[in-house]
């Protein structure tokens, strides 16, 4: 690109992630009087590799070149690093923006790692959508040392790919550099984004703009990405003033909501739904070839499941059509476009788009190449699952559970966790589906519960909710318990054909944990593979879940550091004398 933006005061800038890496939320109070507030990048962090968080309370020594007001203590005293993981994918962060659109990417770098403490200890390759632009980052050959925080800026233009306003993913990743042998890892410590908009307007759809050079901006020629060779004074002004424009924005976008919350709901005109566009009946039918049983994948409650090619054959996807006999309805159908179009992590499949054409109600999803999680369970000629990647795609579900429960300004219930409802990727990443029974949580932070009628499915039900109606976080707990013992056991939730105690699978593996027998419901495909502290450990949690009172299960964070805890139980295991065989004939409490 030959052209290049001026940043002055026709520019409108919009704050639209100010991110605290690898440690927890920075509120108003902790900023250096700027009132920021920096979010956690968990939600942000892309694929398996998700890097080391290490925290270092020693003073920052800022300097003139990086201010105080830049960013505070706390910022660069936290980081995300690459560690032992950096031979495996890069570390990497998604985040969705609108296309059309210039974004400035302010990366914070303080070096806090003790072993490291000269130049080429760390030296890493930064890549923004896929593109190289630092080919060898090295935080001591760009400040005077550990401790001393500097910062890059970076701007990219994200293309409008379909000819209209959409929501494109912003890829930021790094990589230790492979001509570094020694070097070994790679590392960020904030993160903050703006958008750009040469009009004084960040509120719309916007194409491309011709720019005057400026000299205080310099380009690398061979990807059309800008960096800070020297700091430019336009930005650190601007930011101060694009703080009050944000503030107009937001106070705009509330009058404009409140006014169109006064409409008629329809599925076709939820401009929420900015994630996932509009299809029509024509182009599903040709990405199925007319609905040709041959395509079919899966059947579901909704209907049947196909498997399809768009944009030419060079996109496959999953897609969802409402069978006229199905139970479940447009309710459903709209509650998946409103949640999933507002949603993005990596343990939550991508909505991609919709179909309503013709009294059609059809969903788009990204292909999962591996299927549902039960697939790989019982009932199947699938190859069995090894422990530890059974270990793994639970500790990914609990991470997506928690990220509803958590995340944003109002919780998520699900719902229906269940093990259908659990896809996986290519790379046995899972993904939690199907959200046409999930509920937002009350505004009122008082009220702990939703009262509606009870839905889900059978075995999977938080008991508590069937007799209340009060469907709460903590009934995902239970469901996720549940699915925590079928993934031990290789069995149904409900099996009529075994004796009494057996049947609910719940009950069974809570009584079985009690006696100390879960020797007795293992996956016989898994001999050998335990290490008995992990099955103790695992038992545990799954037991807590389904705690009859849903006071007394564990919230999903604890889930989450519960299960990695068991996993390292594992890896310790095996790093000693490779996995245990248990003996059947023990209980597991003298094991332990």
């Amino acid at each position: 690109m030959n052209n290049r933006p001026v940043i002055d005061n026709n520019t409108a800038l919009e704050n639209i992630y100010r991110l605290n890496i690898g440690r927890e939320q920075i509120s108003v109070k902790d900023d250096t009087g700027m009132y920021r507030s920096w979010d956690q990048d968990n939600n942000y962090v892309y694929g398996t590799t998700i890097g080391l968080t290490t925290t270092y309370h020693s003073p920052i020594m800022y300097t003139k070149e990086t201010p105080s007001y830049t960013a505070p203590e706390l910022v660069y005293q936290t980081q995300r690093s690459m560690g032992n993981q950096s031979d495996k994918h890069n570390l990497t962060w998604i985040l969705p923006v609108d296309s059309g659109f210039y974004y400035l990417l302010r990366l914070h770098f303080c070096n806090i790692i003790p072993q490291y403490t000269k130049e080429g200890d760390a030296s890493f390759r930064i890549f923004i959508n896929n593109q190289t632009v630092e080919q060898e980052a090295d935080v001591f050959h760009w400040t005077q040392g550990s401790g001393y925080p500097v910062y890059k800026d970076y701007i990219v233009f994200v293309n409008d790919t379909e000819g209209r306003r959409s929501i494109q993913d912003l890829w930021l990743a790094m990589h230790p550099n492979p001509s570094h042998e020694e070097s070994g890892d790679a590392y960020l410590n904030g993160l903050e984004v703006f958008k750009l908009s040469m009009n004084n307007s960040v509120a719309g759809p916007n194409p491309e703009p011709s720019f005057t050079t400026t000299p205080t901006v310099s380009p690398n020629p061979d990807f059309g990405f800008w960096t800070n060779k020297q700091k430019t004074p336009y930005v650190v002004i601007i930011v101060g003033i694009a703080e009050a424009l944000v503030f107009l924005s937001f106070l705009a976008f509330i009058v404009f909501k409140r006014r169109r919350q006064a409409k008629h709901y329809s599925a076709a005109d939820d401009r929420s739904s900015a994630r996932c566009r509009r299809l029509s009946l024509k182009e599903v039918k040709r990405a199925t070839d007319e609905f040709n049983d041959s395509f079919v994948i899966g059947k579901g409650g909704f209907g049947k499941v196909y498997k399809g090619c768009m944009n030419k054959a060079t996109t496959i996807v999953a897609i969802k059509r409402l069978d006229s006999s199905s139970r479940q309805g447009f309710q459903e159908f709209r509650t998946e476009i409103e949640m999933l179009s507002k949603l993005r992590h990596v343990q939550l499949v991508s909505l991609i788009g919709y179909c309503d054409d013709e009294g059609e109600m059809i969903l788009v999803y990204d292909y999962m190449a591996h299927g549902t999680l039960r697939e790989h369970l019982y009932n199947t000629s699938k190859p069995p699952m090894s422990w530890k990647k059974r270990l793994d795609i639970c500790i990914g579900v609990a991470k997506g559970l928690h990220y509803l429960h958590s995340g944003g300004k109002r919780a998520i219930i699900h719902g229906d966790v269940k093990s259908t409802n659990i896809l996986l990727d290519e790379n046995w990443v899972a993904k939690l589906s199907d959200f046409g029974l999930s509920k937002l949580c009350s505004e009122d932070q008082t009220k702990k519960h939703v009262s509606t009628g009870v839905k889900g499915s059978v075995g999977y039900t938080d008991p508590e909710y069937c007799w209340t109606q009060q469907l709460t976080k903590k009934s995902d707990v239970y469901s996720f318990g549940v699915v925590l013992f079928e993934v031990l056991c290789a069995r149904p939730v409900i099996d009529a054909g075994l004796r009494d105690e057996q049947v609910n699978l719940a009950e069974w593996g809570k009584a079985c944990h009690r006696k100390g027998t879960l020797l007795e419901i293992i996956d016989p495909k898994l001999s050998g593979e335990i290490a008995p502290g992990c099955l103790r450990k695992f038992g545990d949690v799954a037991s807590k879940c389904l705690h009859e009172e849903g006071s007394e299960r564990p919230a999903m964070e604890e889930v989450v550091w519960r299960l990695e805890f068991a996993l390292q139980l594992q890896e310790d295991a095996e790093k000693v004398d490779g996995p245990k065989t248990i003996d059947k004939n023990q209980e597991l409490s003298s094991i332990i």
